[in-house]
Formats: C-alpha cells, sequence, structure tokens
C-alpha cells in the first residue's frame, strides 16, 4: 500500500460497506484526523471545516452528514477495517483468502 494522501479529496458520505475500499485506504489520514478530533472534544462543525473542507455555516446539513459518515467510517476502520489492511502484503491489492 502506498502512503496515502494527506488531504484527498471528500466525498459528501463516506463508503459504508463491510470491505476496505480504495476510498478508504486514500483517507486513511482523514479518518484518523477526525478520531483525534473526537478524542480532543472538538465541536463538529470546526473539524468538519478543517478536515472535511466543508462550511457547516454555509452548509449545514451536508456538512453533518459527511462528519457523521466520515467519524462512523473512521471508527469502523479501528475496529473491524484494520484487519482487512493486515491481511495485505505490502505491495498486494487484494485481501487474502
Amino acid at each position: 500500500m502506498q502512503s496515502p494522501p494527506l488531504d484527498p479529496e471528500i466525498a459528501d458520505l463516506a463508503p459504508n460497506e463491510p470491505a476496505l475500499t480504495a476510498y478508504d485506504e486514500e483517507h486513511a489520514v482523514t479518518y484518523m484526523r477526525l478520531l483525534d478530533a473526537e478524542a480532543a472534544n472538538a465541536d463538529w462543525r470546526e473539524a468538519a471545516r478543517l478536515i472535511l473542507h466543508i462550511d457547516a455555516s454555509v452548509e449545514p446539513d451536508r456538512a453533518r452528514r459527511a462528519f457523521d459518515s466520515h467519524l462512523a467510517r473512521a471508527k469502523w476502520m479501528t475496529s473491524q477495517g484494520y484487519k482487512l489492511l493486515l491481511r495485505r502484503g505490502p505491495s498486494d491489492p487484494q485481501p487474502r483468502s
């Protein structure tokens, strides 16, 4: 796996499927930043603006949906997704059986 970009484009909704996606790999840093923000009790609107680049004062519904879905996916990555990453070799794009 290549290093993920530090500031990738953000979709309105994070994936919500039981498999690891290319989006997940590309947004690993985004997920970590969201988890850090939650641990620091940061306001979700500030996290949406700084991490997801969505201004909640301009697009409150979009910002909230994006924040909630990306934070949920970040939590999924810490409980399930990381296992799928560990099954892969350093340059193996597909999970091992």
